[in-house]
């Protein structure tokens, strides 16, 4: 049996972008003292989830992709030689700014990064403010514990992104969230695990936990933390994390499900892309 020990980190905002980021250092540290391979920390990591405002100042937390935050990382992943997956906010040029999500290998190599496609203009998610919406594809990074792709948040609401992913060979797909309760709820139990059933391949999905009161003040929202993984089949690998209280999740993947799951039901045989045409017009 492959296995591959992977870890999900859901915390809370901690005030300020230099103790976030030694926070998910630590957070890394024990994960490899863990033995896990791969670690994926949650959208936006290094910063507070400004999307609850339109706020201009928050432009300030963009970077370049890759730069000084991913560098640090890349550096703690060569020491630790574990996988890492940095949700960051990016900025290609002033004006010019993506949710995205960097892949550094368990050398310390930066390999690319995902941008996120679809962008929720709705209460509290005021993110058009914010970000352009992602124009990089849906790449597959081969990567020491295999093939892993990344779908930011508001994308897992859009099956067409998912499919590409597994039609590009990913056996994980790294979800990075910040979600609150409200209409999300449900489809948080739903999406994630039929994605990974419909594809036949590894799902792990971090989320923010808390209020961040200290930042919006009464327009804060409580983050459900609930992070999770799930295999091939749809099925939760151990407990979904807390729903309140910052955790480190180490879950054990069984990477020989992937082809079992896909010869069972062959999904990727049976399907027909000469009859869903009409699927990609405006």
């Amino acid at each position: 049996m492959t296995t591959v020990r992977a870890a999900l980190v859901q915390t809370a905002w901690t005030g300020d972008k230099e103790s976030m980021v030694a926070a998910h250092e630590e957070y890394a540290r024990q994960a490899a003292a863990q033995g896990a391979q791969v670690v994926c920390f949650q959208e936006l990591f290094h910063g507070p989830y400004f999307g609850i405002t339109q706020d201009a100042k928050y432009y300030d937390y963009a970077e370049s992709v890759p730069g000084p935050t991913v560098a640090r990382f890349q550096a703690l992943a060569a020491e630790l030689g574990i996988v890492m997956v940095l949700p960051l906010y990016e900025e290609e040029q002033p004006g010019v700014l993506y949710n995205t999500a960097a892949v550094v290998d368990a050398d310390g190599r930066y390999l690319g990064k995902y941008r996120k496609h679809h962008i929720p203009h709705v209460d509290r998610f005021w993110e058009k403010f914010y970000f352009r919406p992602g124009n990089l594809g849906y790449p597959v990074f081969d990567t020491a514990v295999g093939r892993i792709g990344v779908y930011i948040c508001y994308d897992r609401h859009f099956p067409e992104g998912w499919r590409a992913l597994g039609l590009a060979g990913a056996e994980i797909v790294f979800n990075p969230n910040a979600s609150k309760p409200g209409l999300s709820n449900r489809l948080w139990e739903l999406e994630q695990p039929t994605a990974a059933a419909a594809n036949g391949y590894f799902v792990a999905v971090p989320n923010r936990v808390g209020r961040e009161t200290g930042e919006f003040g009464e327009d804060a929202v409580e983050f459900y933390g609930s992070s999770y993984v799930v295999d091939p089949q749809g099925n939760f690998v151990g407990e979904k994390g807390s729903t309140s209280s910052p955790e480190l999740l180490v879950r054990d993947l069984d990477m020989d499900m992937i082809r079992k799951v896909r010869t069972d039901w062959q999904f990727y045989r049976d399907r027909r892309p000469d009859s869903y045409v009409d699927l990609v017009r405006p």
